[in-house]
């Protein structure tokens, strides 16, 4: 995989690991959210190997939550994996703040602070993985091992169909 040069925090977080990476870009169309499926269908990858970074509020604190696009968040799965009681989505003005990124963009990766990370056990059925570099029309393409120890993430069951 090629690496790019910087563009987004999330790039410049794994230029600095010198971590191997493709950068894709897919014309972005829809500002209705399903930005995951989009971005599955513009670039014409299985929707299992591409990845959503959900923000979610655990007993009142933000925390990072990556499913694929294919399936849907069990927020009581994603609470136990963390350590926690209670999860819900995240106020998305809160993500934006908390994560310096737009809704559709948010990257598990190159956050304003590192948040405490869960990320389904499904991204181990691939070798390579997709998640959002940090804006709406641009996905990153990375080995699952890169991504979960770069975000320090516990791996858990915590998708439902």
């Amino acid at each position: 995989m090629a690496k790019k040069s910087a563009g987004t925090p999330a790039l410049t977080e794994l230029n600095a690991a010198c971590a191997e990476f493709t950068v894709h870009e897919y014309q972005h169309n829809s500002d209705t959210g399903g930005w995951g499926q989009e971005a599955a269908t513009a670039l014409n990858i299985e929707a299992q190997r591409v990845f959503k970074t959900l923000m979610i509020s655990l007993d009142g604190s933000l925390c990072v939550a990556v499913v694929p696009v294919s399936g849907n968040l069990d927020l009581k799965a994603a609470a136990r994996a963390l350590g926690g009681k209670k999860a819900e989505l995240a106020d998305p003005q809160a993500a934006q703040r908390a994560t310096g990124y737009v809704l559709g963009g948010i990257s598990p990766l190159g956050q304003k602070k590192r948040h405490p990370t869960v990320i389904d056990e499904s991204i181990f059925e691939f070798d390579t993985v997709l998640v959002s570099a940090g804006k709406r029309g641009m996905d990153i393409e990375l080995r699952p091992t890169d991504l979960v120890s770069l975000t320090h993430a516990h791996v858990a069951l915590i998708r439902t169909q």
